[in-house]
């Protein structure tokens, strides 16, 4: 498992890949990788299989979450769910109002942080069972956190940008926010649906898994209120994105 992290953080698998490999240690039943934007001041989905409204919770809300700042601090390592103070777990909008709809009893997140001490992104794990103390589980996560530190750090980088000719073309960075709150995956995987490709074909072409695809595929289509892959084609295609090459 961590081989896989740091042949991921070396670009020769992606997170997708770690979070598969994750399941075959840790079951669960929903799981993400975060890497924290400073400049957008959110996080970005790396790879995840959430519901909408979660994966967008953790993206655009878990940082202002009371207990984001527990699970902030260095030393504390990850915070599972059935160690969270009864009275912080009630504050915490993020267990009342999209964990426990979805069931969960259990999980952990955990905070990353680069060899320099900044802050990267986060580990969320989340089951609908709970774990024993003792489960190995726990120590599992524990051993993984610095190489998926180093994976979530090696995505850390720029945002897509307006182009010069109004357009956001794939390869075209800079700090300003992405249209229609989209990340930087989604802008892809957008891009990859103008060439009207499956999400298998598009899964190829950005070696990410086609579960993935379909759950882009999925966020970008509520984020900007479109029925279908031909509207968010369309969509796309106005604003000038392109597939890649």
């Amino acid at each position: 498992m961590r081989e896989t992290a740091r042949s991921a953080a070396e670009g020769a698998a992606g997170a997708d890949t770690v979070l598969a490999a994750l399941s075959e240690v840790v079951a669960y039943d929903h799981a993400s990788l975060t890497r924290w934007d400073p400049l957008r001041r959110h996080h970005t989905t790396l790879a995840g299989d959430y519901p909408y409204d979660a994966t967008a919770y953790i993206e655009t809300r878990l940082h202002d979450d009371p207990v984001f700042a527990v699970l902030r601090d260095p030393a504390r390592g990850g915070l599972w769910l059935r160690d969270v103070p009864p009275p912080l777990l009630a504050a915490s909008p993020g267990f009342r109002d999209v964990l426990r709809p979805l069931g969960i009893e259990d999980g952990v997140a955990q905070c990353l942080f680069a060899p320099d001490g900044r802050y990267v992104g986060m580990l969320n794990v989340s089951t609908r069972r709970p774990r024993s103390p003792r489960d190995p589980a726990r120590a599992v996560v524990t051993l993984l956190t610095e190489s998926l530190a180093l994976l979530t750090a090696s995505f850390a980088g720029p945002v897509p940008r307006e182009s010069a000719t109004g357009g956001y073309g794939r390869r075209a960075y800079g700090s300003a926010a992405a249209p229609g709150g989209l990340s930087p995956r989604e802008l892809e995987v957008l891009g990859e649906l103008t060439g009207g490709r499956t999400n298998r074909e598009i899964a190829g072409r950005l070696h990410i898994a086609p579960r993935t695809v379909a759950t882009h595929v999925e966020h970008i289509l509520a984020k900007l209120d479109l029925p279908n892959r031909a509207a968010a084609a369309a969509r796309a295609a106005a604003w000038g994105l392109e597939p890649g090459p």
